[in-house]
């Protein structure tokens, strides 16, 4: 039924063409509108439920110390080579720049290195204010809590230090919480040299300008829309800052990809006779199976991530299902729209429409086709025919050389970023190093432990004794404890920074160990938390949940491909296949992030360990694509099965007739994704290589290789079902790649049940 659904659709918008895009225009117009009126600013929250760090954050809140609030910090050092803030002048700018900063809207407080200098110079030092050599400064400031701020006051202190930088002879660097709430993804000029790389490769090959235009009108009217209904969601709720670039790294992959398939299929049956409408509908109701099918898987992985409990990537993968979920209505939509506008123009056949008629050749009476691109089409024939008489050979290799490619992912280790990942270009690493250089590495990342005495009044006295004495452990600043509530507040600085490793030791040696000895058995509680523990114990839970998500995607996509092609052992190898690309993509990550191997040519200034939260997304994106390119391979292999019964004619007709298409709509994605790879932000570098590199893999190893090995190795009995799994799945031929078949065109053939 979902063809004869998607036919009539598919019909009906190209016959009325100039409806369909005018109702597009509306929508588009409109969402930019709610956008505008209101839609929010991305803001990360890397917190979540259950966390030991969440408990600590409610006790300081309780408290009402003002910790609990968003901090920034200015961070300052004399332009002149021998000046120090023991310097009057020099100590008079940094008067200035603290006054000036204290006046900005919502600042509740600022610290003043240079008022403490004044009273004797060892409070500013101890204090952690002025570097020991009196180079380098630290104002910090503190905020309301996140849901009392917005980009406007990170625009706010950020036009000071521009305007403070050429007044004062000091240089200016900002960081801390605020940037990382509120500071803009980099993504705009990705976008745009994904979508020129996208218009290339579609012109060569299709050898037309209006033909290559389509996807990439479609893909823009698609992101716009998709976008713009992201922004009104963060409107209501936090919208984590990477969405709108994965987003929009997705769904142009997606939505480009999408296109391609149906127009590609369109041309096909224009070049076989039918009028412009006829063949788009058509197209849609057999290329737009298999992108409904995709698009619900990608949508339904990325909606997975919720088992993480972790509430930013939750929204997260929300925000990026919008914007795939945009591409897939605007392919069976306003795509074949826009066919029917273009009408017979889009005839003239191009290499994947020649191709695709070489490859249909076959199942159409195996007319001759002597157009030229029969001949990429027999290239293809003869690669996957020499491919099925070496079987062995190429099944063992393909295999070794994925795992070998996965082998770095046992030295995988993942953080949740911070301002050190940053590259030199931005002024947060700038202050990141310079805090390092004047106070240690730890003062990057304090870690703040809130204790409830409970009436133990010792309590806070052994907890100082018994934190300060661990070895991981630079300093303690003075406790605070708040009258009403008798709440504690100890703030620690460790003596690594915040994604070493080290400090995540820690913070377990302080919860485990440390405050349980100074607690005692008695009804007092401590609790570690910060910015640096609340990152560490995200990433923890991700990483304990990471397996769980991926044994359910693994289920959902074996299940779905058993209904999709009525076989055991087909779905069962699509996962293997599957984890094999993935872990292979996992492996180049790891060698390029961790090792640097490569780095400088995506512009990666030093080795970062790779962000938590990443690896749980990418399995979610690329499981759900590679079931695009599944689905859309094996259905034209199972018809050529239940058409000949023979398993080595299918595989050959099958992936020949599939392979130019695959190959090119990979080539589209992959350099979509490699424009963000040289985005400066490293966690936006991560998702584009590691989407780049699986897309890759899955189209050149594992479909053109692997899978024609393995499936003339398992031969019939790729197509295996029990007799009594057989009985209980629903029937249809959800698998087939023509409309016809639904209206009993085709039948199943017997073999493709084990009796």
């Amino acid at each position: 039924m979902l063809s004869k659904a998607l036919l009539r659709l598919g019909a009906s918008a190209a016959r009325h063409p100039w409806r369909v895009i005018a109702a597009w225009l509306i929508a588009a117009t409109l969402a930019v509108l709610a956008a505008v009126a209101f839609g929010g600013r991305t803001a990360d929250s890397m917190t979540a439920p259950g966390l030991d760090s969440r408990r600590a954050a409610e006790l300081i809140e309780r408290a009402g110390t003002g910790q609990e609030g968003m901090t920034a910090q200015v961070v300052v050092t004399p332009r002149d080579d021998g000046a120090t803030f023991f310097d009057d002048d020099v100590r008079a700018a940094l008067t200035r720049l603290r006054a000036e900063v204290q006046r900005l809207p919502h600042v509740l407080g600022t610290s003043d290195p240079a008022g403490a200098l004044g009273a004797g110079g060892d409070t500013a030092v101890r204090g952690g204010l002025v570097s020991a050599d009196g180079r380098i400064a630290v104002v910090r400031v503190q905020y309301p809590g996140q849901s009392r701020l917005s980009a406007e006051d990170l625009d706010a202190l950020v036009d000071l230090g521009d305007r403070l930088r050429a007044e004062l002879p000091l240089r200016i660097e900002m960081g801390g919480g605020l940037f990382y709430a509120f500071s803009d993804p980099d993504g705009g000029a990705s976008e745009l040299i994904g979508l020129l790389a996208a218009a290339a490769i579609l012109f060569l090959a299709f050898g037309s300008l209006v033909a290559a235009a389509l996807p990439i009108g479609m893909a823009v009217f698609g992101l716009t829309v998709g976008v713009a209904t992201m922004t009104v969601v963060a409107g209501v709720t936090d919208v984590p800052t990477f969405a709108p670039v994965l987003g929009s790294m997705v769904g142009l992959g997606v939505g480009i990809d999408y296109a391609l398939f149906v127009l590609a299929r369109h041309r096909e049956y224009l070049a076989r006779g039918l009028d412009p409408h006829a063949a788009a509908g058509r197209a849609v109701a057999t290329a737009g199976r298999p992108v409904v099918f995709a698009g619900g898987t990608v949508v339904v992985s990325i909606l997975g991530l919720a088992v993480a409990n972790v509430p930013f990537m939750t929204v997260g993968g929300v925000a990026v299902s919008i914007v795939v979920l945009t591409m897939v209505l605007a392919s069976v939509t306003l795509l074949p729209a826009f066919l029917g506008a273009a009408g017979p123009r889009l005839g003239r056949a191009g290499r994947i429409g020649r191709a695709l008629r070489a490859g249909r050749s076959g199942r159409l009476g195996r007319r001759r086709d002597t157009a030229a691109g029969a001949v990429p089409a027999a290239g293809w024939r003869r690669w996957i025919g020499h491919v099925g008489r070496h079987p062995v050979a190429y099944a063992v290799g393909a295999a070794a050389l994925l795992l070998t490619a996965t082998l770095p992912v046992l030295g995988l280790r993942v953080v949740l970023p911070d301002d050190g990942s940053l590259p030199q270009s931005r002024s947060e690493r700038r202050a990141y190093d310079l805090v390092a250089e004047g106070f240690g590495p730890g003062t990057n990342g304090p870690l703040v432990i809130a204790a409830d005495p409970a009436g133990d009044p010792g309590v806070v006295d052994r907890l100082v004794a018994t934190v300060a004495a661990d070895p991981g452990i630079a300093s303690v600043a003075p406790t605070h404890i708040d009258g009403a509530t008798g709440v504690a507040i100890l703030v620690v600085f460790p003596t690594t920074s915040p994604q070493d490793r080290a400090t995540a030791d820690t913070i377990a040696r302080l919860r485990t160990e440390v405050l349980p000895t100074a607690i005692g058995h008695g009804p007092a509680r401590a609790h570690v938390g910060g910015a640096a523990a609340s990152l560490s114990d995200v990433g923890r839970r991700t990483s304990e949940r990471l397996p769980a998500f991926v044994a359910a995607v693994l289920a959902l996509s074996f299940l779905l491909l058993m209904l999709v092609f009525r076989s055991v052992v087909v779905p069962l190898k699509a996962v293997l296949l599957n984890l094999l690309s993935i872990g292979a993509a996992y492996g180049v990550m790891v060698a390029v992030f961790q090792w640097g191997w490569g780095g400088a040519l995506i512009g990666l200034e030093a080795t970062v360990p790779i962000v938590s939260f990443i690896p749980m997304f990418l399995f979610a994106i690329l499981f759900g694509l590679s079931m695009d390119y599944e689905v859309f391979l094996l259905s034209r292999v199972r018809e050529e099965y239940v058409r000949t019964g023979d398993n080595g004619t299918a595989i050959v007709e099958g992936v020949a007739g599939t392979a130019r298409i695959i190959t090119s709509a990979a080539l589209i994605m992959v350099a979509v994704f490699l424009s963000f790879a040289v985005a400066d932000d490293p966690s936006t570098k991560m998702f584009g290589l590691g989407l780049a590199t699986a897309i890759f893999i899955d189209a050149t190893v594992v479909r053109m290789v692997l899978v024609p090995a393995t499936m003339t190795l398992l031969g019939r009995t790729n197509w295996w079902l029990p007799k009594w799994l057989d009985r209980m799945l629903p029937r249809g031929p959800v698998g087939t790649d023509d409309p016809d078949a639904e209206s009993g065109g085709e039948a199943p053939h017997p073999r493709l049940v084990d009796r």
